[in-house]
This record gives structure tokens, C-alpha cells and sequence, in this order.
């Protein structure tokens, strides 16, 4: 029997859902156990498939970790479209929130979503998910500062920013420096720090 499919169920056609079933258990994994437990072997232990198997959809160990990667960055998307404000700083307030959330919930998954050390991120449409979220914060920065000479340079220090919240939270740090892990005072500087104040922008 092929090693691609000594542990189909039965009735199931050889390849029917393999890729699928390995981005799955890949995503499982990261969620349960972190980046570091993403080896390709265990991938394809974990599907019952063998260590050779994922080999015909993704060439590379690089290939479906992107592909797992991929997989949260359409979360966030989606979690990203349901945010219903349309003020943009509220908005920008409300994705900044959706982003600190999304980074202390799935912890594994946001680790590995931004190490492109170990992505090939133009490979397997990975950019295409991901740069237009960037640009879509872009964008709002540009219509809560109107006049930004380079909305996306402040774009980039405010992701940033809010990267090294989530960051420092994830690590226990944000509670040692400001006694709580409650991020919103923390966030509102940055908001202010990167957008002005309220009272200034009225």
C-alpha cells in the first residue's frame, strides 16, 4: 500500500482531504503545543499518515507551515470583517482589541504567524492573506489623521506597538512593569501615542 494512505478509513478515496487533514492536525498542534512541536514527522504521525506522506502536497517543511499559518491569518481576517465600527480611531481601537485578543487566545498560532524566519510567505498565497490586513489598518490611519504624510510607516509603529503589548503580555512582563494584565490603559497610550488624543483630534 502507498505511504500516502496505510491509515485512510475505510471507504475514503487514497488523497480525498489529505492536505486538509494535515493543515488541521497542524493547526491542533500549534494551538496545543506551540511552535516548537510543529515538526513535520509529528504532523504526519499525528494525521496517521506517514513521515513521507506530507511530502506530496507540500514539498517543504516551510510550505506547511505557511499553510497552517495561512489558517490564522483567515481567522483574524474574519474576526477583523466582523468588527462594526465605522469611526475610524473606534475602529482602529477595535481592531487593535480584536488583535490583543486573538494574540493571548491562540498564543501558538499568532507565534508562528509572524515568524517568517520560518515561513516562505510568498509561497502559498500568504501574503495575499495577510498584507491586506495591514493595509487595511493603514488605510484608518489615514482617515483618523488626515494630512499623515506616511500613514503606513505610522501604520507599521502602531502594529508594532501593539505587537509588543501582546508580546509582553504573552510573557508575563506587562504584569511585572504595570502590576495588571488588563491591556486597556496601556492600549489608549498607544492609540494616543500614535493617533493623538481625543481632545486634540476634536
Amino acid at each position: 500500500m502507498p505511504e500516502e494512505t496505510r491509515s485512510e478509513e475505510p471507504g475514503r478515496a487514497p488523497e480525498e482531504g489529505l492536505r486538509e487533514r494535515l493543515v488541521r492536525t497542524g493547526v491542533e498542534l500549534v494551538d496545543a503545543e506551540g511552535v516548537q512541536a510543529l515538526s513535520l514527522r509529528e504532523i504526519a504521525r499525528r494525521a496517521g499518515v506517514s513521515h513521507g506522506a506530507p511530502r506530496r502536497h507540500f514539498p517543504t517543511h516551510l510550505d506547511l507551515l505557511s499553510a497552517i499559518a495561512r489558517e490564522g491569518f483567515r481567522e483574524l481576517g474574519a474576526r477583523v470583517a466582523a468588527v462594526t465600527e465605522d469611526e475610524p480611531r473606534a475602529r482602529i481601537e477595535a481592531l487593535a482589541r480584536v488583535y490583543l485578543d486573538f494574540a493571548d487566545g491562540r498564543g501558538g498560532m499568532y507565534e508562528l504567524m509572524f515568524r517568517h524566519d520560518l515561513l516562505e510567505s510568498g509561497r502559498l498565497g500568504l501574503r495575499d492573506t495577510s498584507l491586506p490586513l495591514f493595509g487595511h489598518l493603514a488605510e484608518l490611519v489615514a482617515r483618523a489623521r488626515p494630512g499623515t504624510a506616511e500613514p503606513a510607516v505610522t501604520a507599521g509603529a502602531l502594529w508594532a506597538n501593539l505587537h509588543g503589548i501582546a508580546q509582553l503580555r504573552r510573557w508575563g512582563s506587562l504584569r511585572l512593569a504595570t502590576g495588571t494584565d488588563d491591556v486597556t490603559p496601556v492600549l489608549a497610550a498607544t492609540l494616543d501615542a500614535h493617533l493623538g488624543t481625543a481632545e486634540v483630534r476634536r
